[in-house]
């Protein structure tokens, strides 16, 4: 593979990306939002309340989800399952199937950009939130922590990349996919650990949630990173996550090859 093309991929999409730069800013201020609801719904929790929920305290409560948005930030595909499915639609695939490229690989490179400056954009009101909980902020001692969060953030963005480019493979078969799209996100939202804890939830869904992509996704690496998995946990949860990452990638690239015998190329 000539990595230098997938390279000027990825600058080009840092480039196409900078025009958007307001767009991008406008939307990491209203990213906020929802941790403000967050903040105000559990501090009311916890005014009603003299124990713990799960091992949570309110500050401990507030960092996971200031912890959930900057993971956000890092890892979650921003609007690519669209712009891949109106490639298809749209007969822009035909440029691909035609010359020496990778799909799969001129997508990733787009998405390392987007999410790169992304992730610039909303760092500095992400900072200026963090330093008003500054409070309640508590980092790892262990840099090891630090490494192993690393790795499982990134398998949590590549898990999160494969589930939106193979549901935009769906667009070689159906001509509308958003009915598909807003199903399935429904449940990551909910078991991914954005709207609580996954550790809150009933003992019974345990096992279920453990085995699940979803809890890969967010909830896993954060978990790292606040120090509540560790030993045999910890290994276990990482081989599931790196299975689901092969997992995914393996059916992202068996639904655009069989995608492909299946277009029927027009437009472009």
């Amino acid at each position: 593979m000539n990595l230098a093309k997938y390279v000027k991929v990825f600058d080009i999409g840092l480039q196409n990306t900078f025009v958007y730069r307001w767009n991008f800013l406008i939307r990491s201020l209203f990213g906020l939002v929802p941790l403000a609801g967050s903040v105000l719904i559990w501090r009311a929790i916890f005014a009603q309340r003299t124990s713990n929920v799960a091992g949570y305290d309110y500050h401990a409560m507030v960092w996971y989800f200031l912890l959930t948005i900057l993971v956000n930030n890092l890892v979650t595909p921003t609007e690519d399952e669209w712009q891949i499915a109106a490639d298809i639609r749209d007969g822009q695939m035909n440029a691909f199937l035609v010359k020496p490229f990778n799909y799969l690989g001129y997508r990733i490179s787009l998405y390392g950009s987007y999410r790169l400056l992304y992730t610039v954009f909303t760092l500095a009101p992400l900072a200026a939130v963090v330093w008003y909980f500054r409070a309640y902020v508590t980092l790892p001692a262990s840099a090891g922590t630090w490494w192993i969060t690393a790795l499982s953030l990134a398998m949590a963005g590549m898990i999160q990349f494969f589930i939106a480019y193979s549901l935009a493979m769906m667009a070689f078969w159906i001509l509308e996919i958003s009915t598909i799209v807003f199903i399935l996100y429904s449940f990551e939202y909910f078991l991914s650990g954005q709207i609580f804890p996954l550790d809150i939830m009933p003992a019974w869904m345990h096992g279920a949630l453990q085995v699940l992509p979803f809890t890969y996704e967010l909830f896993f690496p954060i978990s790292i990173f606040l120090g509540k998995v560790h030993g045999a946990e910890l290994g276990r949860g990482l081989a599931i996550q790196a299975a689901w990452l092969f997992a995914m990638w393996m059916i992202a690239r068996t639904m655009f090859h069989r995608g492909v015998r299946h277009y029927q190329a027009v437009g472009g």
